[in-house]
């Protein structure tokens, strides 16, 4: 008898523990790489229980009967009509949080995503592409010292140095690039600034203690960043590569970084070569030439990422001056021009040597 009364136990607890594996499986994502949008229309007077199979035969959820107990046993609140933004990569308890949000879906909402690495003029055209500005009203605000000073004022990284006529463009470097949401395409360019500044602000509270007590300031920093951001987006080791500019700088160097003449001339590295003027042109922002020995630019030359502000903050220490970069992202560092030409010829007919296209 006790042993039929084990087994009959065991078999339950196997039962309850198969039924609870069954559950919560049923409960995630239908496809968690299926991020594409479903408008989901919820008519007047539905319940959750009156959607579930619309949900299921939209392929939402996967099961009609484990939406309805995850339902009843969190005692949900009834189901506002309207139109919501669903995806096949929510779960259930996602899709129930964003139906207990209310109606807040908006069609005319403008979602735009601004690359890491692109400068200002890239972000003009970007806002004039997704919304009803142009690049010259964004170029007016850059150049509004009213407006940016009320920026000095609000944000603790932000200080006079934007304010310098020299600078292309004040606030490069100090746009997180993301992607944001927009009411609509009537969104201000102030709008705009004031969520991509936000977002920097946060991002960068959290070294908050370090930014301020660095030898460079957070400007110096920033610009840093970006020469990093870009001359690092083929490289596997940006702490490495911020290593090696502070190196040049702590001796005496120029740079030479070709990203920041680009910069300099205002033309597009992939646009076409620069000419020897160019190249030779001593620009505050140009570190090929020996104008800006032992110096940065006069400002960042793209807005970066948090890696590379955070490699320029904890560099690598090595006694490296050069790198370079192999197709599979590999960096190589060398202590010498000549170690430097010799790792380049051995890429280059290893058929590993990168070329911008």
């Amino acid at each position: 008898m006790k042993k039929a009364i084990i087994i009959s136990l065991s078999i339950i607890a196997i039962l309850i523990v198969g039924c609870c594996i069954f559950y919560n499986l049923n409960l995630k994502a239908v496809n968690s790489s299926d991020s594409d949008k479903v408008e989901f229309m919820v008519d007047s007077g539905s319940t959750y229980y009156s959607v579930i199979k619309k949900l299921k035969d939209e392929g939402l959820i996967r099961s009609e009967l484990c939406f309805k107990l995850y339902i009843k046993f969190n005692k949900v609140d009834d189901i506002e009509a309207g139109t919501y933004s669903l995806s096949k990569n929510m779960s259930v308890n996602e899709i129930v949080k964003e139906f207990s949000k209310g109606n807040t879906y908006n069609p005319d909402a403008v979602v735009i995503t601004f690359k890491e690495g692109k400068n200002m003029r890239s972000i003009a055209n970007t806002i004039s592409s997704y919304t009803n500005n142009n690049v010259d009203q964004v170029y007016s605000l850059l150049n509004d010292k009213e407006y940016l000073k009320t920026l000095i004022d609000k944000y603790w990284f932000i200080d006079e140095t934007i304010l310098d006529d020299k600078i292309y463009y004040s606030l490069e470097g100090y746009l997180y690039p993301n992607t944001y949401e927009y009411k609509n395409k009537d969104v201000s360019v102030e709008d705009i600034f004031k969520s991509m500044l936000d977002e920097m602000d946060k991002r960068l509270t959290e070294y908050k203690t370090d930014l301020l007590n660095n030898d460079y300031s957070i400007h110096e920093i920033l610009t840093l960043a970006s020469i990093v951001e870009l001359e690092g987006a083929n490289s596997d080791d940006r702490e490495g590569i911020a290593g090696v500019f502070y190196n040049r700088l702590n001796n005496n160097w120029s740079l030479g970084s070709d990203v920041t003449t680009y910069y300099a001339a205002k033309i597009e590295v992939s646009d076409r070569d620069l000419y020897q003027y160019e190249i030779n042109d001593a620009n505050d922002y140009n570190t090929r030439s020996e104008h800006l020995a032992g110096k940065l630019p006069i400002g960042p030359i793209c807005n970066p990422s948090i890696e590379s502000i955070r490699a320029v903050l904890y560099p690598k220490k090595s006694n490296y001056f050069y790198f370079v970069s192999d197709l599979n992202r590999k960096t190589y560092f060398s202590k010498s021009y000549e170690e430097h030409l010799s790792v380049k010829k051995d890429l280059i007919e290893a058929g590993l040597w990168y070329t911008y296209n």
